[in-house]
């Protein structure tokens, strides 16, 4: 009862004015509850994923698989480390479509410095939730080409380099448009191949933010809004501790052999191990070696840009090997199978882009390896043709035996403890040493070459 009374007496202190304030907290709540987010990201750690080199299949699935897998591994935000000169535009749509599909927030990182989001990774940056990179690195040169490295007009024609180059324009579009970054840049690293800095992404909004490190990156975007699906989410990102998953085996295999240099390095030795089994029937192990070597090649082909140029020219290397085997030709056809290998070497993989090509520093020691190898054998196998028969019929010619009877016309004589029926032009007395001349079949042909043995 006291305190109803004190009630009475402040509210009529307060006058009219007073019945007002009781709708400043209510409203400080609804102003607090429209302006703060729905909720916040939620997780124990930074799931940080790396990909260096090209995009192919094994990075998209290395990508997609983390994305999908994360949430629940306890993780509140996924960082895409990237250092990629560019790759396949099909493996490039699946890890886009993963970022932008994804439960949780997807930081997009171009480090470290040095590094770049060339091609491919300019897609894959514009499509992160949070597009950071490191001082030094840069982005662009998006233009589309062909499988061989080609530009699609010189190998389609122009209505198909158009159908590409608009298909591509719209994708790199929808995602700048979805992310709130500068769509007019994004265009024109697709059209004109446009490259810029760091900086230059920065105060293009072509990018968030710049960080030298990861565990930066986590500190200047703590805090910030970003939008998961149809939520609003605040990153807490700060205290996070980073925990970094690597490829599964499966997906380090398909990026092993995305390489260039691995998949010559398998062909030209797959082609070594082929040749050596014909040059030694029955070794086998130079012939599995070279089958397997060969399978496993072939596979890395489907990541890769091949020009068929160039691997006609190593088959035709191949095959010039192997008729310098046949056909004895002191070396021509031999150093002829070595320049076709090493022309086709250096055209087998056409791109524009060097990170793509065959380095020379693999070209040129693998075929001195190979050269070394198969030009000792071949100089083993011509010496053999100078040598005498050890084994075998032809072997008797010229071997000396003893006439086993008396030869007049024909007879037998004996040779190593083995009778055989001979001929001879003179009448050779039993137990003369005679000499094979020739022979003509089974029959041998002698000539007396001392007295009657004692």
């Amino acid at each position: 009862m006291v305190r109803w009374q004190r009630w009475q007496r402040c509210h009529r202190a307060l006058g009219r004015w007073g019945a007002w304030l009781w709708l400043v907290p209510l409203v400080h709540l609804l102003l607090g509850a429209t302006s703060r987010p729905s909720a916040e990201a939620a997780g124990q750690k930074a799931l940080v994923i790396s990909v260096v080199g090209s995009i192919n299949a094994g990075t998209a699935d290395y990508i997609g698989e983390a994305i999908r897998k994360a949430p629940s591994q306890g993780a509140a935000v996924v960082v895409l480390e990237m250092d990629t000169p560019g790759g396949f535009l099909q493996a490039t749509r699946s890890i886009v479509k993963s970022i932008l599909n994804a439960e949780i927030p997807v930081l997009v990182f171009v480090t470290p410095s040095g590094a770049r989001a060339g091609s491919a990774g300019v897609f894959i940056t514009l499509a992160g939730h949070i597009a950071a990179m490191s001082p030094g690195t840069n982005i662009g040169a998006a233009h589309p080409v062909t499988g061989g490295g080609k530009d699609p007009e010189a190998s389609g024609g122009k209505h198909l380099a158009k159908k590409i180059e608009n298909d591509t324009v719209a994708f790199v579009a929808a995602i700048a448009k979805q992310r709130q970054r500068n769509v007019a840049w994004a265009r024109k690293a697709v059209l004109e191949s446009d490259s810029v800095t760091s900086d230059e992404a920065l105060s293009l909004k072509v990018i968030d933010l710049i960080a030298s490190n990861t565990q930066d990156l986590l500190q200047k975007v703590d805090g910030r809004m970003v939008r998961v699906g149809q939520r609003e989410l605040r990153l807490r990102t700060r205290t996070l501790p980073i925990e970094r998953k690597q490829m599964t085996f499966k997906q380090g295999v398909v990026n092993f052999f995305a390489d260039p240099n691995i998949a010559y390095f398998l062909l030209t030795f797959g082609m070594l191990g082929i040749v050596m089994e014909i040059y030694h029937p029955g070794a086998i192990f130079p012939g599995v070696f070279g089958a397997i070597c060969l399978f496993l090649s072939f596979v890395a082909m489907q990541v890769l840009p091949i020009n068929y140029g160039g691997l006609a020219l190593m088959g035709l290397g191949l095959l010039l090997l192997v008729a310098e085997l046949f056909t004895p030709t002191f070396g021509v056809l031999f150093l002829g199978g070595l320049i076709s290998l090493a022309v086709g070497s250096i055209f087998l993989i056409d791109s524009p882009d060097p990170n793509l090509r065959i380095s020379l520093m693999m070209i040129v020691p693998t075929l001195l390896v190979m050269a070394l190898l198969l030009g000792g054998v071949l100089v083993a196998v011509l010496r053999t043709y100078h040598k005498p028969v050890f084994s075998g019929v032809g072997s008797l010619v010229g071997r000396e035996g003893l006439a086993y009877a008396d030869i007049r016309g024909e007879g037998k004589v004996s040779i190593d403890g083995e009778l055989w029926n001979a001929r001879a032009k003179q009448e050779v007395a039993k137990g003369s040493r005679v000499r094979v001349v020739a022979m003509d079949g089974l029959l041998l042909h002698v000539e007396q070459v001392s007295e009657k043995s004692e």
